[in-house]
């Protein structure tokens, strides 16, 4: 039986290009949604600043101008629906706001949703330099219920 809807997290990264591609060559379905996580400034300087050991300044977003991060998301997310519209895939787009981690983003908006499987690149990096920096697609694996594909990087 062929899956209804499928989740497509989408980075802008050739890794996710790759995804994209085979979902559209493999998987049955035609329907899919490509999600663009993002985290918005206020919360990329929070994190930042507390990194560096520097008192953060108070900043408030201006309620008048979107913010830059999720312009750029925005952005990402339009080039994911247009390469998934070219492999095949009746698709829309959807970005979501990320609160805690990004692949936690990308695990609600399919719990949401409700999709029956969620493909996503990787990068591939393997030994010490994989367990100093854990994957998305790791963590997307590890912590949803839900068949997940996991694309590897090309040669």
């Amino acid at each position: 039986m062929p899956a209804d809807l499928i989740l497509i997290a989408y980075d802008g990264s050739d890794n996710a290009k790759r995804a994209i591609d085979y979902a559209g060559r493999f998987l049955m379905t035609k329907r899919a949604i490509v999600v663009t996580a993002w985290e918005p400034m206020v919360r990329q300087a929070a994190r930042m600043s507390g990194l560096s050991g520097v008192m953060q300044p108070e900043w408030v977003a201006d309620d008048e101008t979107e913010d830059v991060a999720l312009t750029d998301a925005k952005a990402i997310n339009e080039e994911g629906i247009r390469l998934a519209g070219e492999a095949g895939l009746e698709v829309e787009g959807h970005c979501a706001e990320c609160t805690t981690a990004i692949w936690s983003a990308i695990v609600e908006k399919a719990d949401d949703l409700d999709v029956d499987i969620i493909v996503t690149g990787t990068r591939g990096t393997t030994g010490l330099r994989s367990l100093l920096q854990s994957s998305v697609a790791d963590h997307v694996l590890r912590h949803s219920h839900r068949p997940v594909l996991i694309v590897p990087p090309g040669k």
